[in-house]
């Protein structure tokens, strides 16, 4: 037991030595100082040859430290019982079951819930044909809307041209009035201008007996 552990005293100051001659090395070799060259071999020629002691270094027993705590003996096996009890599978399983029997949930009530589902499903298809008929008149009353809408907008339409036809007949009336007016107009320009001929006429008339 001595000599195992001076021997362990002299490897663990070998390997200091050693980690300290590879980190000089460096250091003259990163600072190029003088022999930084030489210094960086010796380092690592050190770390190879302690390196290469240490892979002759006796491997130490393992202790059992079941002698000293007898509990650790067989842990892999309660460690597998330990695991198979916190399966959370098997606790969600076990909860669920533990609740439906608190509740009184069994085969009959379910069978009963599936009964009156289908109940229910039985009363939602008679009520099909009610609804489709309630669409059907809702679906009339649109139309019946839509068309007192066009008819209204024809009423419009024919009202406006109503309004036109009699704006344009009174239109006709003042033109056709107009046109009266104008032609009574003429014939007094026309009776004017004979009037007027008949006086001309007659001054050159005596003009010429003068002469």
């Amino acid at each position: 037991m001595a000599n195992s552990k001076s021997s362990k005293k002299l490897m663990n100051m070998v390997y200091g030595l050693g980690a300290a001659v590879v980190i000089l090395g460096a250091l003259f070799k990163i600072m190029h100082w003088p022999f930084g060259n030489l210094m960086l071999i010796i380092g690592l020629i050190t770390e190879a040859l302690v390196f290469t002691v240490s892979a002759f270094e006796p491997v130490d027993d393992e202790l059992d430290w079941s002698l000293v705590y007898p509990e650790l003996a067989g842990g892999d096996k309660r460690d597998k019982k330990a695991k198979e009890a916190k399966d959370p599978e098997g606790m969600l399983s076990k909860k669920l079951d533990d609740m439906l029997k608190e509740a009184r949930i069994d085969a009959g009530l379910m069978s009963s819930l599936g009964e009156s589902i289908r109940n229910f499903e039985g009363a939602a298809k008679s009520i099909s044909p009610t609804v489709d008929s309630i669409a059907g008149q809702k679906k009339y009353s649109e139309e019946l809307t839509h068309a007192a809408a066009q008819l209204e907008s024809l009423n419009n339409l024919y009202k406006v041209q109503l309004e036109s036809s009699a704006r344009q007949a009174e239109a006709n009336q003042a033109i056709a009035e107009n046109a009266g007016k104008l032609k009574s107009q003429m014939e007094n320009l026309a009776s004017n201008l004979s009037s007027l001929n008949g006086v001309y006429g007659g001054m050159l008339s005596a003009m010429n007996a003068k002469n």
